[in-house]
């Protein structure tokens, strides 16, 4: 039969690798620079044999010589004129992308303060961005710049 000692013994388990880390991080910092100025060329030895690894596996490139190989974004901006007549009824305004391109965005300035945007969206085909503005100045005429952003 086995006694209340032996059963408390086969409850200790045994610590989990985090653990472990954590105690020989704590011990290394207690243990003042000394320690630490040993610890510190061997994981300098770790990082360099890591990188060559990895520019072995980039075939000897390195991680910003690949990422040059990639072609640039092909996006860039169309703009066109609006101009509001003062108090008239809300209008759209469209700004098309060139041929065989995508619009993903679009909007407009409204240097003067008086139009209103009442609606912004691709238009049905994706080729444009359409803008509904209003201007709410009863007097003044209101004028900017509307602004796609196209896709190649």
């Amino acid at each position: 039969m086995t006694g209340p000692a032996e059963r408390k013994r086969s409850r200790i388990r045994r610590p989990s690798p985090a653990l472990v880390v954590a105690l020989l991080a704590l011990f290394v910092a207690l243990s003042g620079t000394a320690v630490a100025a040993g610890v510190v060329p061997l994981a300098k030895r770790a990082l360099t044999a890591d990188t060559a690894k990895n520019s072995l596996k980039l075939g000897g490139l390195t991680a910003a010589q690949v990422g040059s190989l990639a072609p640039p974004p092909n996006v860039y901006i169309k703009t066109a004129p609006w101009t509001l007549a003062a108090g008239s009824d809300p209008q759209d305004f469209t700004t098309a992308c060139d041929a065989g391109e995508h619009v993903v965005s679009g909007g407009y300035d409204n240097p003067d303060g008086n139009a209103l945007a009442q609606d912004t969206h691709p238009s049905a085909d994706g080729l444009s961005w359409v803008i509904n503005l209003q201007n709410l100045s009863p007097s003044d005429d209101s004028a900017g710049t509307l602004y796609a952003v196209c896709l190649r």
